[in-house]
């Protein structure tokens, strides 16, 4: 019997790549940057299935592009920003992402980052390497305390739990958080106050975004929002690049409006090395590796083929995505 073909945008772990070659007739991307939009295109021409990227978008012209037999397309992610739901569904495509496998690797990365910004690692590591380290200051490098300060989640999913769970645990911060709805569990056990993003920037010494990338998050943090947080504060966004106005970004960092900022997402991806918040020694960047541990994206590369597989099949994914 003649295996389906699908189409694999770029490399994924090894042990998703081996389902798919089991069972399919694998077109994979070699490269290691995306494929520009006519290799897609070109590329998905009478696929069954597709396993795509953050960086693929797919939209009605893809859906034509593959042909009437396209049954599905998988995420290797858990944002589906990418991809056209409404139109997908109008068409009868599955559509499915890797949820609930990188919660605690991202997590760790949101900690990191504001500890790392909190503490003022990026000007200490250049400095020391500049060799501007030249003896133990004691107004140098200095940063901020953590303990019993104020955390705020903007976006109290998975993640945005994940995040508080560690550092209410680990520093006691007090906790407040938006959210469709309260989370009286939460409030219950660590104390955490369910408050409107105003009050949640204004109060907090902390903040860290962990909201999807929808139109009502596009630019969820802009000029207005950065004024009413604390000239002491520190912003982290392990979400979407988009949600933040980085243009107003800059400013509120040079100017003295934050403390600093951690960002393992940016606009665009990577940032041009002309980009003034790489020029910034109060704002840490880091190449979108929220889910780059080897655990994660193993579990990732398996349930991105489990879902294109049983979208071959005519089954119900594993992880379906639905507007």
């Amino acid at each position: 019997m003649t295996k389906p073909p699908i189409y694999v945008a770029r490399k994924i772990p090894e042990v998703g790549l081996e389902l798919l070659r089991q069972q399919t007739q694998l077109r994979l991307h070699e490269g290691n940057m995306p494929p520009t939009r006519e290799e897609l295109l070109r590329g998905i021409a009478g696929c069954v299935g597709i396993l795509s990227l953050l960086s693929d978008r797919i939209d009605s012209e893809v859906f034509d592009a593959a042909g009437s037999d396209l049954k599905v397309v998988s995420n290797f992610a858990v944002g589906t920003n990418n991809i056209d739901i409404a139109e997908a569904e109008r068409r009868g495509i599955a559509v499915g992402n890797t949820p609930d496998v990188l919660t605690d690797a991202t997590a760790d990365i949101a900690v990191s980052l504001l500890l790392a910004v909190a503490r003022r690692m990026k000007q200490g590591a250049r400095d020391v390497e500049g060799g501007q380290w030249k003896t133990w200051e004691p107004r140098g490098w200095i940063g901020l305390d953590l303990a019993e300060k104020t955390l705020g989640i903007v976006g109290m999913g998975r993640i945005g739990e994940a995040v508080a769970r560690r550092l209410w645990g680990g520093w006691q911060l007090k906790i407040v958080y938006t959210a469709r709805q309260p989370k009286l569990e939460l409030d219950s056990r660590w104390g955490a106050r369910h408050v409107e993003l105003p009050e949640l920037l204004a109060t907090s010494d902390f903040v860290s975004l962990h909201v999807p990338l929808t139109p009502a998050t596009h630019h969820l943090i802009d000029a207005r929002a950065l004024s009413l947080m604390k000239p002491t504060s520190v912003l982290i966004n392990t979400a979407r690049g988009e949600v933040v106005e980085q243009d107003a970004l800059v400013e509120a960092l040079r100017g003295g409006g934050l403390f600093g900022a951690g960002l393992d997402v940016c606009t665009p991806e990577p940032l041009p090395l002309d980009s003034p918040l790489l020029q910034l020694d109060n704002c840490l960047i880091l190449p979108h590796i929220g889910s780059a541990t080897v655990d994660a994206r193993n579990a990732m590369a398996e349930r991105a083929a489990n879902n294109l597989l049983a979208g071959i099949r005519g089954e119900p994914l594993p992880f379906p995505v639905r507007s």
